[in-house]
């Protein structure tokens, strides 16, 4: 389990990537500890929002102690985020989350899929797998032609893309380009909006892949504080006796299987 701590940081750069969309990387000793699937609270300054800002963990820079974060405006808290420069200090909440595993898929054939802003952290993930001697290759999903860390994640191997409209790469979404290229894979990891993961967990199922799913899209403060992101599992909780677990302190990485979605 992570260690929770808050600590100050620091913008080294920001830059809007795509509408509505921003790429923040922020100096913090965080880095050390932080590995792909996990997340960080991004404390706003504005004193009416109490909350930190839960929000994934693009890549990591151990020699720079340095986070990547691409997130998307979507209320006041990340409005403000993307206002802020390099060299202004902020107050961050990590390393959260349990990441997905890596190291026992040395040598296996891993397929990633992110859609939208689960795209950010299937970039450290792809990285990570690659060097721990894994043969990945991931599958990016867009709404259209706005796409986004597509450069940064064909780094590291394969890349292929859908778009909704069909204006780049196979139209639909990341299963039909699964289908169409016909790629095989042994385990799936996955990150995006829940139609998306549904449909990765049944195809899983019906193809006897091991998924894992990252549930992130479900949380809401990120620390276990407002019990917003429960979900259903299949197996009882020992502290609390029911079938539930909080996405953010129990996940937000899931095996398919043992989630009910």
């Amino acid at each position: 389990m992570s260690k929770k701590k808050k600590e100050h940081a620091k913008v080294l750069s920001q830059r809007m990537i795509a509408p509505d969309i921003y790429d923040m990387w922020i100096e913090t000793g965080l880095a050390k500890e932080a590995r792909a699937g996990q997340f960080v609270g991004i404390c706003p300054k504005d004193a009416s929002r109490l909350l930190p800002r839960p929000i994934s963990i693009c890549e990591v820079d151990r020699e720079r102690n340095a986070l990547r974060i691409v997130y998307r405006i979507a209320g006041k808290g990340t409005a403000e985020f993307s206002t802020w420069q390099a060299g202004q200090e902020l107050e961050i909440l990590g390393v959260l989350g349990n990441g997905f595993p890596v190291e026992e898929y040395q040598g296996k054939k891993v397929i990633l899929m992110g859609g939208g802003i689960g795209i950010p952290p299937m970039l450290e993930l792809f990285k990570e797998l690659r060097e721990a001697g894994a043969n990945a290759a991931v599958i990016a999903g867009y709404r259209d032609r706005q796409l986004f860390l597509t450069e940064d994640l064909g780094k590291y191997g394969e890349v292929y893309i859908a778009t909704e409209d069909g204006s780049v790469g196979t139209k639909g979404n990341v299963l039909d380009v699964m289908r169409q290229e016909k790629l095989k894979a042994q385990v799936i990891m996955a990150c995006g909006p829940m139609p998306m993961l549904r449909a990765i967990k049944q195809f899983a199922e019906e193809k006897q892949i091991e998924a894992f799913i990252s549930l992130e899209e479900r949380m809401a403060c990120g620390v276990g504080a407002c019990l917003g992101c429960v979900c259903k599992t299949t197996h009882r909780d020992h502290h609390s006796h029911v079938n539930n677990a909080r996405i953010c302190t129990d996940g937000p990485v899931f095996n398919a299987k043992e989630v009910d979605i």
